[in-house]
């Protein structure tokens, strides 16, 4: 099995890239004619379905940081750094049952929108402002730095600014069309991060498994694993002295 990137696997990148980005155009295009609000790009005109929603949260909320940042972690101090996402779970659905309806009824569709009604404008910029920073500064080149050392690594070479360049630009291209676009594209994104994520997640067991020649097969290097090193399968680790 070849560890670096071959014509097909080339091919499947450019494809990937026109369909979404000449679908993300076009729905930019088509929503200039018409009306061009904060409903319309935020909440995707209304349209979306309940499938759509749900893929669009889990795939906003899994990125190169969970495969690369995360992974990384998890080899070291084991599936506790993931405690946090049992949280988020509850989290999502307490706003999901009691909060969103609110803020709908309201026409309330970004958090400034809710601190403007809620305290005054200058509130509203502040957080605005501070968040844009956030997510320039921190967020987003974290995500983008993690993503193209992953391409750059399965390329070769010393790309790694111009691929962070064309992360940036393609995920640009694809919020213009606003949530309508990203949504519908996450849908995508949820079956390639699942399949991608199984597979992974098979091979490396199995390599597990072959290393320690106890089998071929990714259940020997599961149990392994839970010999070798069972602290990494708990999900509250001890304080640290």
């Amino acid at each position: 099995m070849s560890s670096s990137l071959e014509f097909a696997d080339y091919a499947v990148f450019i494809i990937y890239f026109l369909i979404v980005s000449i679908y993300g155009y076009i729905v930019y295009r088509k929503r200039e004619k018409n009306e061009h609000d904060a409903k319309a790009y935020f909440l995707a005109e209304g349209t979306l379905t309940w499938w759509a929603i749900g893929a669009s949260l889990i795939a906003s909320n899994i990125s190169a940081e969970q495969f690369i940042g995360m992974s990384g972690e998890g080899f070291f101090l084991g599936i506790a750094v993931a405690a946090y996402e049992w949280v988020a779970a509850i989290a999502l659905i307490i706003i999901a049952i009691w909060f969103i309806p609110v803020y709908l009824k309201n026409k309330i569709y970004t958090m400034p929108q809710f601190l403007k009604t809620r305290y005054n404008e200058t509130t509203a910029l502040i957080m605005a402002v501070f968040w844009l920073f956030l997510y320039v500064f921190v967020n987003l080149t974290s995500i983008l730095y993690l993503g193209a050392v992953a391409i750059n690594g399965l390329a070769g070479g010393d790309y790694l600014h111009i691929i962070m360049l064309g992360l940036a630009v393609f995920a640009l291209i694809i919020s213009l069309g606003g949530m309508k676009v990203v949504a519908y594209t996450d849908v995508i994104q949820v079956a390639v991060l699942i399949i991608g994520g199984l597979v992974t997640s098979y091979i490396a067991l199995t390599t597990v498994g072959e290393y320690f020649g106890v089998g071929k097969d990714a259940i020997a290097g599961f149990n392994v694993l839970m010999e070798q090193a069972p602290e990494h399968f708990k999900m509250i680790i001890p304080r640290p002295t």
